[in-house]
């Protein structure tokens, strides 16, 4: 009897000594709080949509010299509109409305040409004398308006007709951009729509309108005309080619990235974040896209520094460490 009294009496001294060991974690004040800041972290971390520092994220250090050498781009992730693009091929023309044929008043001799080819004139300056074969007496040829000179078809001493101009004088402040659209992107093209002018000089697109869209075809090129007036601040030359981008829609998105930064790294897809002279590789989870943008959906905040070009040379180095660590 008195075995079984022992028996019972271990029992419940185990059971109360676990108890007590339950309340002291549940109630110690240095438990709950590392416990609280524990949660708090972990909310954190998932309301931001990046990883934890008990997860592994693969990175590498480059001082700013080293991204400087490697021509890494670095920009900030952020709000951007996401494009479709038309892309059409376009030629500079000069305005027709701000355009004079200046012809003869009456037939006769050219006697002088004052005024060659690009020459700047103004209103009312002298352009060419003409000997009139009626009264023999010589009389000037006139600019009509400011502009320059864009053709001349005559030389001194050639019989001058009031049929063919002598002169072409020209406004170039306002320039006509033509772009051809062919019959697949007729309905696709309209007047107002927003296009940017690639002028292949180096300098910044030039921004602007659609102005006209022609209801008529061209049969040699199979193409119809789409025009924007544009300003011309002397970048702008009759007879040059240029790359028109219009924009038929537009949908604006929180967080983009250069089209150019993604990578692909053990299956995932990736954007290297700079983080002190860290780059560490963000798992990225992505939404819409255009020719040069692609947005992303979690895994990056607006703000976020990011390699925006040559982020392979960041992967490569990434190779790099992991193969000398399994060595």
């Amino acid at each position: 009897m008195m075995m079984k009294i022992a028996k019972y009496l271990m029992i419940a001294l185990v059971c109360a000594a676990a108890v007590a060991a339950s309340a002291y974690y549940v109630f110690d004040p240095k438990f709950a709080k590392s416990a609280k800041a524990g949660m708090a972290k972990g909310h954190g971390e998932a309301a931001h949509g990046t990883k934890g520092h008990d997860d592994h994220d693969e990175g590498v250090k480059l001082t700013d010299a080293q991204v400087a050498a490697a021509g890494i781009e670095l920009l900030p992730a952020g709000p951007r509109e996401l494009r479709d693009i038309l892309r059409l091929n376009g030629m500079i023309q000069p305005n027709q409305e701000t355009l004079v044929k200046v012809t003869p008043r009456f037939p006769g001799v050219v006697r002088s040409m004052r005024k060659r080819l690009g020459d700047k004139v103004r209103k009312d300056e002298v352009l060419a004398t003409v000997e009139s074969n009626q009264s023999l007496t010589t009389y000037e040829l006139k600019a009509p308006i400011d502009g320059t000179v864009i053709d001349r078809d005559g030389t001194l001493g050639e019989f001058a007709s009031e049929a063919k101009p002598l002169f072409t004088v020209a406004d170039l402040s306002t320039m006509w951009i033509d772009f051809a659209v062919f019959r697949r992107d007729f309905a696709r093209v309209r007047a107002g729509d927003a296009v940017s002018i690639d002028v292949e000089d180096g300098g910044p697109p030039i921004e602007a309108r659609i102005d006209y869209v022609s209801p008529l075809g061209a049969s040699d090129t199979q193409s119809s005309i789409a025009r924007a007036v544009v300003p011309n601040d002397g970048r702008l030359r009759p007879g040059l080619f240029v790359v028109g981008r219009v924009v038929l829609s537009a949908k604006p998105v929180d967080v983009a990235v250069k089209a150019s930064t993604i990578q692909t790294l053990e299956g995932k897809t990736v954007v290297f974040v700079r983080e002190g002279e860290a780059f560490a590789a963000r798992e990225v989870e992505l939404g819409g896209r255009d020719a040069d943008w692609v947005e992303v959906v979690f895994g990056l905040l607006a703000g976020d520094i990011y390699a925006a070009k040559n982020s392979f040379v960041i992967k490569a180095e990434i190779g790099k460490a992991g193969a000398a660590h399994e060595h």
